[in-house]
């Protein structure tokens, strides 16, 4: 009886011959190769079986998705017999980004492959996204902003009798993007929450502080 025990395998062979006990290692080698998404294995030999792999395919895959995609779901998706040809592809595309100085490159990401922008552009990115996220302000988180913005310290009960419809979920809408805080509690029975603004509200609407808010009529002064 000869056993082959691997982390992640065993194998049981009856009664095997010696000439095929360097065949049953290179299996082994072989399925830690493709189990492990990392690093390429240089020692396995290349197969007869392996077909060129069209890079404007692999690099369609690879934008077309959110998630990582491992060597393995690459090569099922492109028919290769085994992932080295995907590896070895990853590895010319990337070359080719580099030579033409493009701004993304194909990384290990959480055991798969993933296109990512490179660390340089992280500033700009960052940008982007915030103004993209700050756009989505609907009407009545807008009006909801401008009513805590003006009379902060507020009650949610205060701002709710103000708009006349119920603010909770606007309310933490507008905290998830970092506009509005708690600001303490009302000294009255219950210590009900308080809101108001944050620096970033200040950042995103121009401002140094909240005395430059336009002047509205019927409103004080933000203190």
């Amino acid at each position: 009886m000869l056993r082959l025990v691997r982390d992640y395998d065993e194998v049981e062979i009856d009664d095997v011959q010696a000439d095929n006990e360097e065949q049953l290692d290179r299996h082994g080698q072989l399925v830690e190769a493709e189990l492990q998404d990392g690093e390429v294995d240089n020692d396995t030999p290349s197969t007869a079986s392996d077909s060129a792999v069209d890079l404007s395919v692999l690099e369609a895959l690879l934008l077309g998705t959110h998630h990582p995609l491992t060597a393995a779901r690459l090569a099922e998706l492109m028919d290769q017999p085994g992932t080295k040809s995907i590896r070895k592809s990853v590895q010319q595309l990337n070359e080719q980004y580099e030579q033409t100085a493009r701004s993304f490159r194909i990384e290990q990401v959480a055991g798969g492959y993933q296109i990512v922008t490179l660390p340089q552009f992280g500033e700009y990115l960052k940008k982007l996204h915030q103004k993209e996220i700050d756009a989505k302000l609907s009407k009545a988180a807008l009006e909801t902003l401008a009513i805590i913005a003006y009379k902060q310290p507020i009650l949610r009960a205060d701002l709710e009798a103000i708009r006349g419809v119920a603010c909770g979920e606007t309310i933490r809408s507008l905290m998830e993007k970092h506009l509005v805080k708690i600001a303490g509690r009302a000294e009255e029975p219950g210590r009900p929450i308080l809101y108001g603004t944050t620096k970033r509200f200040l950042e995103v609407f121009g401002l140094n502080n909240l005395r430059d808010l336009p002047r509205a009529e019927g409103l004080p002064a933000p203190k």
